[in-house]
């Protein structure tokens, strides 16, 4: 559990780099007993970090983490989000308590602004940094900032500063490797890769990771395109990869993700497959 390894930020925090998001999870009453046994699974063996959102099935997901975390709240960083169009001074602490409800605790390690919206920024920081006062919160950071909203948030000099950025990464969305992940890790900026094993499983179809996925083999056997493409993902310093996992047996297939190593021929092929950056791409989102 302790052998896991960190991702540093500039708070002098680390936590471990893969973690467990929640995104529809709650959402299906004859599904969430399974969910629950998947987030406190992977709570035991040292994945600390839960992602949730006030936005995930209007707080069901907040609901079902609450539910999971309940006795085991000293070994979780605790993650959660505010819509934009709650991002007011006013309107971001009444989010946070309503979350904090839902939770079931006393503060979030972690508070993200889901993404930027018509309420200046710099309302919504100073909304965070009061928070952080107050000790509901530990941290704040935003969500689906690319490079130039990240530059507008240093100019504010805010203290603390952000914590993380969290954002779309995964083999067929590596646009933020031609600035932003660089950006965010010269600012020790943690960058939160959500959804890094692709949307609707089309992407672990690609022959090139099946092919990549045959040369290794895991403590419980063959690697799976799935494996890889997190292994991936993980490859990068500074980087925490959040994939859902809604089964035990789909959290172990995460957690052993953690013991492949991609060779120079591996990577060689799935850039040939999913090719970096050559240029500007506006940010992804889902």
């Amino acid at each position: 559990m302790n052998g896991l390894p960190k991702v540093y930020a500039a708070h002098s925090v680390s936590v471990p780099v893969l973690g467990q998001g929640t995104w529809n999870m709650g959402d299906n009453p004859a599904l969430r007993q399974e969910e629950i046994a998947s987030l406190q699974y992977g709570i035991d063996y040292g994945l600390s970090v839960i992602d949730t959102a006030e936005m995930y099935g209007n707080g069901a997901s907040e609901r079902l983490v609450g539910e999971a975390i309940a006795g085991r709240r000293d070994k979780v960083f605790l993650v959660t989000k505010v819509l934009p169009s709650n991002a007011s001074k006013e309107d971001v602490a009444q989010s946070c308590r309503k979350s904090l409800k839902r939770l079931g605790v006393d503060y979030v390690d972690l508070y993200l602004l889901h993404w930027a919206g018509r309420v200046p920024i710099s309302e919504t920081v100073e909304a965070f940094v009061k928070l952080c006062d107050e000790g509901l919160i530990k941290a704040w950071g935003v969500s689906n900032f690319d490079v130039a909203e990240m530059q507008t948030l240093e100019d504010l000099h805010t203290m603390p500063s952000c914590f993380a950025n969290q954002v779309l990464y995964s083999l067929d969305h590596r646009g933020i490797e031609y600035d932003l992940l660089a950006y965010n890790r010269q600012k020790e900026v943690i960058t939160m890769a959500y959804s890094p094993l692709g949307q609707g499983g089309r992407m672990l179809h690609n022959p090139v990771l099946q092919q990549v996925a045959a040369r290794h083999i895991t403590t419980e056997g063959q690697a799976t395109p799935a494996q890889i493409a997190l292994a991936w993902v993980l490859r990068q310093p500074d980087v925490l990869a959040i994939p859902k996992a809604g089964t035990l047996k789909h959290m172990t297939s995460n957690i052993l993700s953690l013991e492949i190593s991609l060779t120079e021929r591996d990577m060689l092929d799935l850039d040939k497959a999913f090719a970096p950056p050559k240029k500007k791409w506006p940010l992804a989102m889902l």
